[in-house]
């Protein structure tokens, strides 16, 4: 049983686990055994709340699947059951992730005084430029 939140599950059953050969370097080890993770999990079959489903579904993320499938993959242990681990907790991550909600952006404008320093420094650099011309007699 994997826990989102206190009120919110996903049970083991839901969630597909298979131990694939790890890519990169590591001799012998990385070509004899099995322990990066590929975890898959199907969103639109699972019992998760609609709430989250339609907010993972409108996620862009490139581990979702346009058929709604999670994928994450994960091999940074040459231990099977620390890459389980981690594949987990990178799924209860992405959810939590996609249920936050972005707090709305209010527009502010400049007060009196930044608009009157800006106008001044204008001014001033105006001046500076065109004490540059030529000097006449």
């Amino acid at each position: 049983m994997v826990f989102i939140s206190s009120n919110v599950s996903i049970p083991d059953s839901e969630i597909d686990i298979q131990a694939i050969r790890a890519q990169g370097a590591g001799g012998q080890n990385v070509n004899k055994v099995s322990t990066a993770i590929h975890l898959r999990f199907d969103i639109k079959s699972s019992s998760l709340p609609d709430f989250y489903k339609e907010r993972l579904l409108a996620l862009s993320d490139h581990r979702i699947t346009k058929d709604g499938v999670i994928i994450i993959k994960s091999q940074e242990s040459r231990s099977q059951d620390y890459n389980k681990q981690v594949a987990f907790e990178r799924l209860v991550e992405l959810i939590k992730q996609a249920t936050v909600i972005q707090k709305a952006r209010r527009a502010t404008k400049p007060s009196r005084n930044a608009k009157k320093k800006r106008m001044d420094t204008k001014t001033q650099r105006g001046k500076t430029k065109n004490m540059r011309g030529k000097v006449s007699f």
